[in-house]
C-alpha cells in the first residue's frame, strides 16, 4: 500500500482559478479550496463588498487570494487574452480550473427569444468551453497535469416545465465534461463536474421571500433540506484532490436525494 504523508484532501501547493467565484456556489468552492490549502484566483464581474468579503475569508485561511475582473458574457476574444495574461502573472503554476460562472434568465418556451437563449448558453456552456481550451493548451505545453471542475445542475438530468434554455445548457455541461474527459485524460488532465440541486444563492433568493415555495421544495427533497451553497465546497475539494484521481468525466449530484426519488408520498391532507 502506498504511504503518502500528504493528506488526500490537502490542496496545499495548488492554485485555482474560479469563474463566478465571488458569490454563491463559486464563493463556497473558493472558500473550501482555500481552507484545504489552495491559493485562489476569483474571476468576477464587480469588485464590490461581496467580492471583498469572499477574498477576506479565503485570505484568513493563510493562502494567497486575488480578484480578476472579467465579463464572461462577452465573446471570448474580448476577455481571454487579458485574463490569461493576468492569470499567468498572479498564478504561473495554476493547475486547478473551476468553470462555475452561469446564469438563470429563462422564459416560458413559447416566449423564448434568441437573445435570452444565447446569453444562457453562452455563460453556462460556451465561456467554460473556451476558457478550458485556452488553459489546457498551456497545461499541455508546460506538462501540467491539471484538474478541471464544472458546475452543472440537477437540471442537467431532471427537467422542469418552461426551463428549456437553462435545462438545455446544464445538459450540455454534463456532455461537455464527458467529451473533455476522453479528450484530455490521456494528457493527464482530469475533468469532472458537481451538480447542485436547489441551494440558497442570489439566484434562488425567491425561496427566502416565499415560505410556501420553500416548504414545497423541502417536501420534494428526501432529506427535507434546501441548504446554503456551502454544501458544494467539500465535494469540490474531493473532486479536485488526489483522493479523486480515478474519478474522471463524472457529474456528481449534490441534491439531498431529489434525483433518486421518483415522487414523494402526498401529505395526508392532499386533495383527492
Amino acid at each position: 500500500m502506498q504511504n503518502n504523508s500528504k493528506q488526500p484532501f490537502d490542496l496545499t501547493g495548488h492554485h485555482a482559478l474560479i469563474t463566478g467565484g465571488t458569490q454563491g456556489v463559486g464563493a463556497a468552492i473558493a472558500i473550501a479550496l482555500a481552507t484545504a490549502g489552495s491559493d485562489v484566483l476569483l474571476v468576477g464581474l464587480h469588485d464590490d463588498d461581496t467580492a471583498q468579503q469572499t477574498l477576506n475569508i479565503c485570505r484568513k485561511q493563510g493562502v494567497k487570494a486575488d480578484l480578476l475582473l472579467a465579463d464572461l458574457s462577452t465573446a471570448p476574444k474580448s476577455y481571454l487574452p487579458d485574463l490569461l495574461k493576468r492569470t499567468g502573472e498572479l498564478a504561473p503554476t495554476l493547475d486547478l480550473l473551476i468553470n462555475n460562472v452561469g446564469t438563470y434568465i429563462d422564459k416560458p418556451y413559447f416566449e423564448m427569444d434568441f437573445e435570452t437563449y444565447q446569453t444562457t448558453m453562452h455563460l453556462n456552456v460556451t465561456s467554460g468551453y473556451f476558457l478550458t481550451q485556452a488553459i489546457t493548451r498551456r497545461w499541455v505545453e508546460d506538462g501540467i497535469r491539471g484538474r478541471i471542475l464544472f458546475t452543472g445542475s440537477i437540471n442537467g438530468v431532471l427537467s422542469e416545465p418552461d426551463h428549456t434554455a437553462y435545462d438545455t445548457s446544464k445538459g450540455a455541461v454534463a456532455a461537455m465534461v464527458r467529451t473533455l474527459c476522453v479528450t484530455l485524460a490521456p494528457m493527464g488532465i482530469r475533468v469532472n463536474a458537481l451538480a447542485p440541486g436547489l441551494v440558497r444563492t442570489p439566484l434562488t433568493k425567491v425561496l427566502d421571500e416565499n415560505q410556501q415555495l420553500d416548504s414545497w421544495m423541502k417536501f420534494h427533497t428526501p432529506n427535507g433540506k434546501v441548504p446554503t451553497a456551502d454544501v458544494c465546497g467539500g465535494t469540490a475539494v474531493f473532486l479536485l484532490s488526489d483522493a479523486a484521481e480515478h474519478v474522471q468525466g463524472q457529474t456528481l449530484l449534490i441534491d439531498g436525494g431529489m434525483s433518486v426519488w421518483q415522487q414523494p408520498d402526498p401529505p395526508e391532507d392532499w386533495p383527492v
